[in-house]
């Protein structure tokens, strides 16, 4: 049994405080947490919302069914009441003019005008959610003195909180949560604590949302983590800043979304025809150009996989959530470095911002594979021509008498500029050659569902959440149904899914794209096609129900 309430208003009227609050007291009361949110590019007015749905079982996904609508203006019942469960209710300021037997109406404005403080209606409303799903004031306090930095402003708030929690009764009967002690955390946050953990020493980006918040929460840490972030003044800076840190000697990342990517095109050429290693998050929105800046979308796939002139090899990760984000990332950098490419994380706005509770991080599993060498013999030949096409790699100035030459153009094997054919297909062949090898390091993607189904569905990246729901749904309605999804996406991992495929009646790509970018490339490698696609570019994320809906349609099934 899971429950879901909406806080829904206009930018500025504190739904992220009121979130916050009721997610922090949720994993106190030891629930499994996974909260959405929604919300429009502007910083006053229009119509966002946040959706926090929690359970005593794990949750991977959000649902499009309601039990709690918090309505802090009116907007928000009329575009949302349709999504109440039978028994859902909606709360709100009393002197709305909405007359339903689902509404309750709570005074709002007359208690923060009695406490003396009109912003503290969310506060108010945080109240009332806990008298209505059965809560005590239990925590409340600590987390207002976390949440707050002043005195007088902890004070008024616990007030609010007592004045609504005295508005209403009891209505939801919710079991005791009994998960163990879990954090709660979102991708990008994964990702920015990845990168320390993988002993990243310098962050450089330009503020795109939905990547931003990758380098303020790295910033955010720099003197624990002794890791310089850059604030780049455009994204050509940023990827070329990373570049000459990591020729440098240090692990370094950059960050963006698909705009800022575009402009990093060349820098990522740079990086390989240096084979500096590098990482690079690329958190997508929709397109083309400003397009959504703060919706979600999977449509950067195949820009990513092809970007930059020119034929080089590099590895393309998408992570699937926030635990796959912090090992994606570690793992990240150790390819990077290991086979001297550059190396891409892709995130999308669903993934960067939803907030999950998850245990935490094992940091025992993180290892840190440098592949630097500290002693040559005789001249050093930094394009030195080898079996997997990985030469062997110097910090400058760290080995005495040993020049690290490197360049740009086609090159040799020392690093001089070449215009010889013959030199030109030596080291092309070179490069390539690390594809054969990293091949062998690629993960399979995850399987989960009726292994003598036939149905498959196949989705990426932060499909794996609503992809595992709706496959588990689905067999409960005797619709057997598997799935796999992609984390490692260049190069294709090709086992699994040409076992699985064997025997299949319907094989359905789930994508956030137009194209099924992720069907295109399957077909590309493998010549396997899907027989059906359920695609979504709204920019609001698939649900499980969603998928199941569809794939009832496919089959007909009413």
């Amino acid at each position: 049994m899971d429950y879901n309430i909406l806080i829904g208003g206009s930018a500025g009227q504190g739904m992220e405080t009121i979130s916050s609050i009721l997610e922090k007291i949720l994993q106190k009361r030891r629930y499994e947490i996974f909260t959405t949110r929604d919300y429009m590019s502007r910083i006053r007015g229009g119509h966002n919302f946040i959706q926090i749905r929690f359970s005593i079982d794990k949750i991977t996904s959000h649902s499009d069914k309601l039990d709690l609508i918090v309505a802090l203006n009116e907007e928000t019942i009329d575009i949302h009441k349709k999504r109440l469960k039978n028994k859902g209710i909606i709360i709100g300021e009393k002197d709305f003019n909405y007359n339903d037997k689902k509404f309750m109406g709570i005074p709002l404005n007359e208690i923060s005008k009695k406490i003396g403080n009109l912003r503290v209606k969310g506060s108010i409303a945080v109240g009332s959610v806990l008298k209505l799903f059965g809560f005590n004031n239990d925590f409340i306090m600590d987390i207002l003195k976390k949440t707050f930095k002043k005195d007088e402003l902890i004070t008024v708030n616990m007030n609010a909180i007592e004045e609504g929690f005295n508005c209403l009764e009891k209505i939801f009967d919710v079991p005791k949560g009994n998960s163990k002690d879990k954090i709660l955390i979102n991708g990008n946050e994964s990702i920015a604590l990845g990168a320390i953990a993988a002993n990243c020493k310098f962050y450089s980006a330009y503020p795109m949302t939905p990547s931003t918040s990758i380098m303020t929460y790295i910033a955010s840490k720099m003197e624990e983590a002794q890791i310089v972030v850059e604030q780049a003044e455009d994204e050509i800076a940023a990827i070329n800043m990373a570049i000459g840190a990591s020729y440098a000697g240090v692990r370094a990342m950059t960050g963006t979304s698909g705009g800022g990517f575009a402009l990093k095109v060349e820098g990522l050429g740079l990086a390989a025809m240096l084979e500096t290693p590098l990482v690079i998050a690329e958190v997508q929105r929709p397109g083309p150009t400003t397009g959504f800046p703060t919706r979600t979308e999977q449509s950067d796939l195949k820009f990513i996989i092809t970007s930059a002139q020119g034929e080089f090899p590099r590895m393309v990760i998408s992570v699937k959530h926030p635990e796959d984000a912090f090992f994606q990332t570690v793992r990240a950098f150790n390819l990077a470095d290991k086979y001297q490419i550059p190396v891409v994380i892709m995130n999308d706005q669903f993934l960067a911002d939803y907030t999950t509770t998850v245990d935490p991080f094992d940091i025992d599993k993180v290892t840190r594979d440098r592949y630097i060498d500290n002693f040559i013999h005789g001249e050093y030949v930094r394009y030195k021509i080898t079996k997997n096409g990985v030469s062997p790699r110097i910090i400058p100035g760290k080995i005495k008498d040993k020049l690290v030459l490197v360049d740009s153009d086609e090159h040799d094997e020392s690093g001089h500029i070449t215009e010889s054919a013959e030199d030109r297909v030596k080291m092309n062949d070179k490069r390539m050659r690390k594809l054969d090898y990293l091949k062998d390091e690629l993960i399979e993607p995850d399987f989960f569902g009726n292994k003598e189904a036939d149905i498959l569905l196949l989705g990426w990246g932060s499909m794996h959440g609503p992809l595992k729901e709706a496959v588990k749904e689905l067999n409960i309605l005797n619709i057997k149904t598997k799935a796999l999804v992609f984390g490692d996406i260049w190069p294709l991992p090709t086992k699994l899914i040409q076992n699985e495929v064997k025997g299949i009646n319907k094989i359905i790509n789930v994508e956030q794209n137009a194209t099924g970018q992720l069907n295109l490339i399957i077909k590309e490698v493998l010549c396997v096609s899907c027989t059906d696609s359920i695609l979504k570019y709204d920019g609001r994320q698939l649900s499980a129900g969603e998928i199941v809906d569809r794939v009832k349609n496919i089959i007909k099934l009413k």
